[in-house]
């Protein structure tokens, strides 16, 4: 039987999907498209069946209660990286690169495009919110492709299927359209569901510049940055933002590398640049 902590055999399962869901676009065939029917697939269908029933409305609410008294540990950015770096998981076929490093390709192809250096630091810490596992989370409440929360889930979210399942689904305080929300309300009113994206932007949100939050919050949200499904809950100044959230994908999705970079070397020039934009130490 598939836990219901860890259907995935590591995090990193899930960003593969997101490659077979979403290829480089040179290579992309109508048949590349939203293909979730081969057998390989079982245990992310498993984990999104059990991120699309247990995501309700009341249970982010819960969980922004619990991790944003960010009570749990206090680490300098680095620190938090090694901890991260415990959840590099042997299971995993496809690569051999440990989460710092993964950051750190995404980071380095996004300075090697010569992009500000507030956006080379959005690509460093990135995936920094995963430490929620280490803090006993399951990971449907980690990763995962995010959605908006108390109202109507869309078609266009990955195996909505799984939704049916949903206490929320039934519920007509949050089974409309618009559900608890205004029309064109500005996602920043709106809960999405809980992983790291909402965690590491409500750590970051001091600190950094609007376009490297948009990115922070809302890169795994697949639903609106690729398929445009929320609109109708999107002001003006969302839609500006999310030209960046659309910048930033692709060096998410295809930085990785089988030749690792050479942390050593790396080092110095990412801890000024985190001293540049940083406090010494986070509250995670």
């Amino acid at each position: 039987m598939i836990s219901e902590t860890a259907p995935l055999t590591s995090l990193d399962q899930w960003e593969d999907d997101l490659l077979s869901r979403y290829p480089e676009p040179e290579h992309k065939s109508k048949e590349d498209y939203r293909n979730y029917d081969s057998p390989e697939r079982d245990t992310v269908r498993e984990f999104y069946r059990l991120n699309h029933t247990y995501q309700t409305y009341d249970f982010v609410r819960e969980k922004e209660r619990e991790f944003l008294a960010f009570d749990k540990k206090e680490l300098p950015v680095w620190g938090a990286m090694e901890f991260l770096n415990t959840l590099v998981d042997d299971s995993d076929p496809d690569t051999d690169l440990d989460q710092l490093q993964h950051l750190l390709q995404t980071a380095e192809a996004i300075r090697a495009d010569g992009h500000p250096d507030w956006f080379v630091l959005t690509g460093f810490v990135h995936d920094m919110g995963k430490v929620l596992c280490l803090f006993g989370e399951p990971q449907w409440a980690v990763v995962g492709d995010t959605f908006p929360v108390g109202c109507q889930h869309s078609d266009k979210i990955v195996y909505p299927e799984y939704f049916a399942n949903n206490p929320d689904s039934k519920d007509e305080r949050y089974n409309t359209k618009y559900g608890v929300y205004e029309p064109n309300c500005g996602l920043r009113n709106v809960h999405m569901s809980w992983g790291h994206d909402e965690y590491l932007y409500q750590i970051m949100k001091d600190y950094m510049p609007e376009p490297a939050l948009y990115m922070m919050r809302y890169h795994s949200f697949y639903s609106q940055h690729r398929e445009e499904a929320y609109n109708h809950l999107m002001d003006e100044h969302d839609h500006e933002m999310f030209k960046w959230v659309r910048k930033f994908n692709p060096y998410d999705l295809y930085s990785k590398s089988p030749k690792p970079p050479v942390v050593s070397e790396l080092k110095p020039y990412y801890e000024d640049l985190i001293a540049k934009y940083l406090p010494a130490t986070l509250r995670l």
